[in-house]
């Protein structure tokens, strides 16, 4: 794809975000769009953002659960850039009409305390690098029409980002075996999902092993600061005004959102 087609479509995303009017899925209007040309989109997406004043604060990884990865027939994750105003505060309510067709996911933040840079990073490595974990929300959100999305539609809108909600416990991820660790998701007071952390690449630890070697190859590092989402390891929750939700990991904590 030509540069001023990617252009073109990392400026049609980002109006998509700023008018919360949803466009027609790539896929269909470029059949022949590769993973490469969505993570070109990506990029100038995200430039738009940050000549808006925005800063990078973190990446996310998508698509870790084996469900997601053969309904977008596809063997490995993705990823997306996590950006300044995409941050929510435990306890601050958000509104849904500040997205397009917003739903929750449940999942473990790394936030990093040195440098990782692959290839060659390990699960040790990642343990040894991050200053904590703490449980959170993404509130992802589409700019595809209806989420009628294939992998390279979800790469070129920053792999469905929206919002994050970061909760207010941290413990060393060394103190706890995420693997195992359970999650308990309720909304509205009712449990909507039970898992471990096993859901997400064996490992949410896995998981960041992955994002470090697979941007390293592209000569990017994970830096020191950055928070990391690991993966959902819930299903994809719709939400809307009125709804709350409640996230607890086994010898971590839990997070809230409410959504007004």
């Amino acid at each position: 794809m030509n540069d001023t087609k990617i252009q073109q479509y990392g400026d049609e995303l980002y109006q998509a975000l700023l008018d919360r009017k949803p466009v027609a899925p790539l896929t269909d209007r470029e059949p022949s769009i590769t993973l490469d040309d969505a993570y070109r989109i990506q990029l100038r997406m995200i430039q738009r953002r940050l000549d808006a004043g925005e800063t990078v604060v973190g990446k996310k990884i998508g698509v870790t659960s084996k469900v997601v990865m053969d309904m977008l027939k596809v063997d490995q994750p993705d990823f997306g850039q996590l950006l300044s105003g995409m941050v929510v505060h435990e306890g601050e309510a958000i509104r849904a009409d500040s997205m397009i067709a917003p739903k929750a996911e449940a999942e473990v933040a790394f936030v990093l305390k040195s440098d990782l840079q692959g290839p060659g990073v390990t699960a040790a490595d990642v343990l040894r690098a991050t200053a904590f974990v703490m449980p959170c929300f993404e509130i992802v959100d589409s700019r595809i029409q209806d989420w009628k999305i294939k992998i390279q539609d979800t790469v070129a809108d920053n792999a469905s980002c929206g919002v994050l909600v970061l909760g207010g416990t941290r413990r060393d991820p060394r103190d706890l075996d995420l693997a195992l660790a359970g999650m308990v998701l309720e909304k509205n007071g009712e449990i909507v999902s039970t898992s471990t952390g096993a859901a997400v690449q064996g490992s949410p630890v896995n998981a960041v092993v992955w994002l470090a070697n697979t941007l390293g190859r592209l000569g990017i590092a994970l830096k020191a600061g950055e928070v990391i989402l690991s993966g959902s390891q819930s299903p994809l929750v719709p939400v809307k005004a009125g709804d709350s939700l409640h996230c607890s990991v086994g010898g971590l904590g839990s997070t809230s959102v409410r959504f007004i």
